[in-house]
């Protein structure tokens, strides 16, 4: 029972929780994103302008975010900077295009962000890309 309430930080528990949080958030990211880039590589520009930049332009952002970031975050590379574009796309998806909207539509939005803010300040753990170029 003792260990239950135990508040002692063991390095490879943080970081094996690093790499969990990683490899979900970015891989369920990408269940978002890929549909997203065949409407890109198809041509289909018909997407939301929450920013004013241009359907094309809002799309190609979310892609980026969306597929690239992601990816990294799945490997672990560049994890601190990849994480910015994804927070940026969970803000204005949570906070501008569901603005209005309940808390239950922009739940999920938010639940991401947290994510990536909780991976912005902890970096990417042991068990990463960041780790073995940083040796």
């Amino acid at each position: 029972m003792k260990k239950i309430f135990q508040t002692k930080i063991y390095s490879n528990n943080a970081s094996i929780g690093l790499l969990l949080l990683r490899v979900s958030a970015g891989g369920f990211m990408l269940t978002h994103g890929y549909p997203k880039l065949q409407r890109l590589l198809a041509g289909e520009f018909q997407f939301g302008d929450p920013l004013g930049l241009g359907p094309e332009v809002s799309l190609v952002l979310a892609v980026f975010a969306e597929v690239v970031c992601s990816i990294l975050l799945v490997l672990g590379l560049g994890t601190r900077l990849a994480t910015i574009p994804l927070i940026v796309t969970m803000a204005v998806a949570a906070f501008i295009a569901h603005g209005a909207d309940p808390f239950g539509r922009k739940e999920l939005a938010l639940m991401y962000l947290v994510s990536y803010v909780v991976l912005l300040l902890n970096g990417a753990g042991k068990f990463s890309m960041d780790k073995i170029i940083g040796k």
